[in-house]
């Protein structure tokens, strides 16, 4: 299958795919604890940054409240996205409570963050217009 340049220029490739993997990530603390400041998120997003390449996952846009962080990152196709996460969340909680020891004052049994996570695909196009240009392919 050849892929047009201009196709390959607006996506991401590598030998053999083109794609745009776009995700949406959000993280809660346990229980909701406002544990979060502006300084402990500058640091978690550095954790975020130094397992990415591990992953082949760059890090696109990070904003955060007192008791979660938003993420949006690109991926690639043969990106283990459940293990990256784990692995996340394990070295963050681990290495944030070292560093900042007042959050374990809120925090219950040392849990940082919650077991659960919301990942979300951030695509170009609706899922409506992906499916009526799949139903008119071969229609010409």
């Amino acid at each position: 299958m050849r892929i047009d340049r201009k196709i390959r220029e607006k996506f991401d490739n590598n030998n053999h795919s083109v794609f745009s993997l776009n995700y949406h990530l959000i993280l809660v603390i346990k229980y909701r604890r406002k544990v979060i400041t502006d300084e402990s998120s500058v640091f978690l997003k550095e954790i975020f940054l130094r397992i990415c390449p591990d992953y082949k996952i760059e890090l696109k846009e990070w904003n955060h409240d007192k008791d979660y962080v938003h993420i949006l990152f690109k991926a690639q196709p043969d990106t283990p996205l459940s293990r990256f996460i784990n692995c996340y969340k394990s070295a963050s909680s681990r290495l944030v409570k070292k560093k900042f020891p007042e959050i374990r004052q809120y925090l219950w049994k040392e849990y940082f963050w919650s077991k659960s996570y919301c990942l979300i695909t951030a695509g170009g196009a609706s899922l409506e217009a992906l499916k009526e240009y799949i139903e008119k392919q071969g229609m010409d």
